[in-house]
């Protein structure tokens, strides 16, 4: 990594507001948390004393079992993001390029560049078709960020079989994949599979997740990982959410019936693209972004301005919470019972609908 260029990456643009006057629906992670999470935490003070064990091998069997791979494959790391650097930092050298799709996470062109690396761009809807030679790197995000795409799992393994064909590494962040009942790629060779607690768990502060490769990809990434990288607490809450298939089973229910019927409800208004994760992608047209941001601040609610997201101009994101935050959604955004035409009706005092949401 090379310091004056570390020095002049600035930081990628994130969701997430501080608010605590407003709800926040630019972030993505769940609402809820397991029952009995906040008194695992706490009862890790203890062991927080003493260095965890290494490697650690509780948290590995947990991790080995939510994904079904080999404990001997998982790679513990503070957050998904830091599998990302991880797997960026042992693929991609100075030159390198990278295959990563668009609209997408924004960090995985930042990665790349901090290593020397050039990005080269394919659409999100296409990166599976897409030709890996060449690439040190090839990146999948399954459900894709912000889009909600989902890929399917024979198509996703063709295209890791062309990629170690080609010997490009392939990177599949499956941050949101716990909200799906789709198969993780954990254990395919060649493919580096990242995971987190962040979303699905609602525990983003606490940064526990996992890396998973096999071979020697798998032996590269355990070599390069920091002795101790994750906390007493980190590991003892990452061992107990990650066995909590009851958890999991009502979130994936409870966003799917939300998600679909928050897409009804704002598709009167927005273009708004299909998706399989906890947040759905609108278009708002020729709204003016800004003023769909403010005006959504205004009633309460912090939206996500996606125009920070490569190739996208005219689009917001929002997450999916719990009913009664998601109708205070559709309320701001002019959607719902009774909003829509109060909504008109002061656009059009105020100049027309396109001066309002």
């Amino acid at each position: 990594m090379n310091r004056e260029r570390a020095a002049a990456l600035g930081r990628e643009p994130h969701g997430s507001s501080d608010d605590p006057d407003l709800l926040d629906f630019s972030a993505n992670a769940n609402p809820e948390v397991p029952e009995g999470v906040e008194r695992v935490y706490r009862a890790a003070f203890e062991r927080a004393r003493t260095y965890s064990p290494e490697p650690p091998a509780a948290f590995r069997a947990a991790a080995a079992d939510y994904v079904n791979c080999d404990p001997k494959q998982v790679v513990p790391t503070p957050g998904g993001l830091a599998a990302i650097r991880l797997a960026v930092g042992l693929a991609v050298d100075e030159g390198s390029a990278a295959l990563l799709p668009t609209p997408s996470f924004g960090e995985y062109a930042r990665e790349v560049r901090l290593q020397g690396g050039e990005p080269s761009f394919v659409d999100a809807d296409r990166v599976l078709d897409a030709d890996p030679s060449g690439h040190a790197l090839a990146v999948v995000c399954t459900p894709n960020n912000p889009t909600g795409t989902g890929y399917d799992h024979d198509a996703l393994l063709a295209f890791a079989a062309r990629c170690r064909a080609a010997g490009t590494v392939l990177l599949v962040d499956e941050a949101f994949l716990g909200f799906t009942e789709r198969e993780s790629l954990a254990g395919t060779d060649g493919v580096v599979v990242a995971r987190a607690l962040t979303k699905l768990f609602g525990l983003p502060g606490i940064r526990t997740g996992f890396a998973v490769a096999t071979g020697d990809l798998g032996a590269a990434l355990r070599g390069a990982r920091r002795t101790w990288n994750l906390s007493a607490p980190a590991l003892a809450t990452g061992e107990f959410c990650l066995r909590q298939e009851g958890f999991v089973r009502e979130t994936r229910e409870r966003v799917r019936q939300e998600r679909e019927r928050m897409r009804d409800a704002l598709s009167e208004r927005y273009e708004v693209t299909p998706s399989e994760a906890p947040f759905l992608l609108l278009d708002v047209g020729d709204r003016d972004v800004d003023r769909v941001v403010e005006r959504a601040r205004e009633r309460g609610v912090a939206v996500r301005d996606a125009r920070s997201f490569r190739g996208l101009d005219s689009h917001v994101r929002v997450a999916v919470r719990r009913p009664a935050e998601n109708d205070r959604l559709l309320a701001a955004l002019g959607v719902g019972d009774g909003e829509s035409g109060d909504e008109e009706k002061e656009g059009d005092e105020k100049g027309g609908a396109n001066a309002d949401v």
